[in-house]
This record gives structure tokens, C-alpha cells and sequence, in this order.
């Protein structure tokens, strides 16, 4: 099972006119879970100061699959699709805590940044095995249909 990386109930300010969550905070919360897959694989605050690295989301595709309202709980299940020496390819499923149904899905793609310099550095040794020991206990797990998906509309 993938790993549970935020859990958060919806606030009274994350809901718009029509008693659903608004779409930006979907994000919010993607956001705040890759914050949890980042102390897994050794980069929170303390990996942070240790490295003088941090991670940069370059693209995010965010699927809005259900509607959440106020005070409905929500967590979010990540998973590595990929990794290199400076990049991870990642998924987050965020689904309803009372029933599992999944409400969202965001694909994103994100670097490893050295602060220092501002620029792409490869993984830390201590972080680049942690994220091989995730990407070692993910393999076998299969990927949703929402991964690698285009947006466009029919040409013609």
C-alpha cells in the first residue's frame, strides 16, 4: 500500500460558493503531501539544513475526480513513478478518509535544487538511497490511468 504522506481536514476558507473545495487548494494539499515524501526520503527540515537541497515542482497535472466539502477529511497516498540522479516522477492520490473514495490525482514532476547555487544538483548519497529504497518497494505497484494522460482537445 502506498504510503499516507498528509492528512488534513477541508477548511472553512478552502470552500467556495458552492460548499465544495476550491480547485487551487487540491494543489495545496499536493503540496503539503510532497512535503510528507520529502521527510521520507530524508529532506525535511533537518535533511534540508544537512544538504543545502531542497525540491522544485517543474509540472503538475491535477485530475479533479469528486467533489469534498467543509470538514470532510482527506489524505493523500504518494507514489514514485521515477527517479534519476536529480528528478522524481510522482503521483499523489488524494481520497476521502471516512470511505476512500479518491477524489483528485496530481502527476508531477519535481527537481532536486542545490539553495546554495539555486541550480539542479544530483540527490544527496543519504537521499538518493531513500529514494531507491522507495522506488525498490513501489516497483510492483501498478499506476493509475491518470498517469501520463494529455490535455488537449481533437485537432480538425
Amino acid at each position: 500500500m502506498l504510503p499516507v504522506t498528509y492528512r488534513t481536514a477541508v477548511q472553512a476558507d478552502w470552500v467556495d460558493y458552492n460548499g465544495h473545495l476550491r480547485d487551487a487548494y487540491y494543489l495545496l494539499i499536493c503540496s503539503f503531501a510532497t512535503d510528507g515524501l520529502m521527510e521520507l526520503l530524508g529532506l525535511d527540515e533537518a535533511g534540508r539544513a544537512r544538504t543545502a537541497h531542497t525540491l522544485y515542482t517543474l509540472e503538475c497535472h491535477l485530475n479533479f475526480l469528486a467533489e469534498v466539502k467543509l470538514g470532510v477529511g482527506v489524505q493523500v497516498r504518494s507514489q514514485l513513478l521515477g527517479h534519476d540522479r536529480k528528478r522524481l516522477h510522482i503521483h499523489h492520490l488524494i481520497e476521502r478518509c471516512d470511505d476512500g473514495q479518491t477524489v483528485a490525482e496530481s502527476e508531477q514532476m519535481l527537481m532536486n535544487i542545490d539553495t546554495a547555487s539555486g541550480r539542479s544538483a544530483p540527490f544527496d548519497e543519504q537521499v538518493a538511497r531513500r529514494v531507491a529504497e522507495l522506488a525498490d518497494s513501489q516497483r510492483d505497484m501498478p499506476r493509475s490511468a491518470y498517469v501520463g494522460r494529455v490535455i488537449g482537445l481533437p485537432v480538425g
